[in-house]
């Protein structure tokens, strides 16, 4: 790709960048989020249409003018946002658009049931169903899925954005097998991630993007130190910490705002106790699997426990009742932002008040001044830019979309606030801002249970640590008595501490 330009209405997003991808490489493209990544990645699958520059494919000037085009010459791209359908099953979202057929248009569903269970035998998955549909499958064999639709091509460069965001280690172990498969067989990879340490054990060269432009290209991906990659993402020296921990930690003598006692559903988490108090943040370490995000939600009240109950200020709430839960001060803020938080042709304002509207209601009338004032004091509060209430929420970053659905809870007073994956496709630049954020909520009396995938996230910004593994909770201490050689023992072999 040589000299790519995209403009948008009043922005420019890409700026004459150059990319260039070998056969049998992982080429590494990083940038923050808004620097032109998923733009690049778009003109290259034939989803965005370039204003300037030019496309060589193994030595051919082409003209990618749609995704089944890029798909034709053996371009296939997996979103950080899946595309597939859920109500179709596994082999007919892998085979979708290319069903294989008889006389030209009778689908032989056999042979795609067929084919795709080889596919998923491959990437290491036989145990995923080809009939099932894809809405019943967890978010990491969706990943799989994904990435067995791309293989059913004859694929010489596949670009995955954020692969491993979903998975758990094991997977990511089995997801870069397979890599390295592809590309000894010639099979070119362009990775994006915002894991640095991925970059390192998976790349051959880096592209760095910043503000629509490549300011490095063809970095060695194992020797460039970290502070030069993040210094050329940022502009500036980035240091990747957390904020220190109160004085107090550990010392607290608050009644608990949040206790769970018990708390338990079959076949995916059981016998979970815990206590939260105010201005404390507890992390929960743990498997995707492990029943991490399914304990958040029961919290919640949008699962129903089997067993256990659910205490704030000492008083249970209603077993399964999302109502229950926000009127006694539980907040959400979960692990799919974009599917299951936002709403995403909405403005800013409407996104941060949704969960307060009676709050600006006069006899049925709802009183968009006061509901776009008080919208904006939440945001500014938590610094997200741009400040203009009035924006399609859709256009932020995926930080400032965050910060919005932080800004819907602070606006509704909640004050037990419950993280999934707050940092999930955010750039370092901006995952500092969202510790910042969410340390001074915590120094402010807000009570914060967190889960995250990222071990260093867990210990660097909770005071407390749950270790959970296969639904069971299996050891509990103060953060600065773990480090991440510890929780890893933990969560794979599941021995507490003697």
């Amino acid at each position: 790709m040589s000299g790519i330009t995209k403009t948008f209405p009043g922005v420019r997003a890409l700026d004459g960048v150059d990319l260039e991808v070998a056969p049998g490489e992982v080429h590494c493209l990083l940038g923050q989020n808004g620097a032109g990544k998923s733009t690049l990645i778009k003109v290259l699958a034939g989803a965005h249409q370039p204003d300037g520059g030019t496309i060589t494919w193994r030595g051919d000037r082409v003209a990618l003018k749609s995704p089944s085009a890029a798909m034709r010459l053996g371009i296939a791209t997996i979103y950080q946002e899946l595309d597939l359908v859920e109500g179709l099953s596994v082999a007919e979202n892998v085979h979708l658009g290319h069903e294989p057929t008889t006389a030209g248009f009778v689908v032989r569903r056999r042979g795609a049931r067929s084919t795709t269970a080889a596919l998923l035998g491959r990437l290491g998955h036989p145990e995923i169903d080809p009939d099932r549909l894809v809405a019943r499958l967890s978010a990491a064999q969706r990943q799989v899925v994904s990435m067995a639709r791309a293989l059913s091509h004859d694929v010489r460069l596949i670009v995955m954005d954020e692969p491993t965001a979903a998975l758990d280690p094991d997977e990511v172990d089995n997801l870069f097998r397979i890599v390295g498969d592809l590309t000894a067989d010639g099979v070119a990879v362009v990775h994006i991630s915002h894991r640095l340490e991925e970059i390192r054990r998976i790349g051959d060269r880096v592209t760095v993007l910043k503000d629509g432009r490549a300011v490095a290209a063809g970095l060695p991906a194992k020797t460039t130190p970290t502070r030069d990659v993040v210094a050329l993402m940022t502009g500036r020296d980035v240091e990747y910490v957390f904020p220190p921990r109160p004085a107090t930690t550990g010392e607290r003598a608050d009644e608990p705002v949040l206790r769970v006692e018990r708390l338990g559903r079959k076949g995916e988490f059981s016998d979970v106790d815990l206590e939260l108090r105010p201005g404390e943040i507890l992390g929960i370490a743990g498997l995707v699997g492990s029943g991490r995000s399914e304990i958040l939600e029961t919290v919640y009240g949008a699962r129903r426990p089997d067993t256990g109950r659910v205490l704030v200020d000492g008083r249970a709430l209603r077993p399964g009742s999302v109502r229950a839960a926000v009127r006694a001060g539980l907040g959400l803020a979960p692990e799919e932002r974009k599917a299951q938080a936002l709403l995403a042709l909405e403005s800013v304002t409407r996104n941060v008040s949704v969960s307060s509207l009676s709050r600006f209601s006069r006899a049925g009338w709802l009183d968009r001044a006061a509901e776009r004032a008080a919208a904006g004091a939440a945001t500014r509060e938590l610094s997200l830019r741009p400040d203009d209430p009035d924006a399609p929420v859709r256009t932020l970053s995926g930080g400032n979309q965050q910060k919005a659905v932080l800004a819907r809870w602070l606006l509704r007073g909640c004050r037990v606030l419950l993280l999934d994956e707050p940092t999930r496709g955010v750039d370092v630049g901006a995952r500092a801002e969202l510790y910042a954020v969410i340390r001074r909520l915590a120094d402010e009396g807000l009570a914060v249970l967190l889960v995250s995938s990222e071990v260093p996230e867990v210990l660097g910004l909770a005071d407390r640590v749950l270790v959970l593994r296969e639904g069971r909770v299996v050891h509990g201490a103060p953060a600065t008595e773990l480090d991440e050689h510890r929780v890893l023992d933990l969560v794979m072999e599941g021995s507490p501490t003697a």
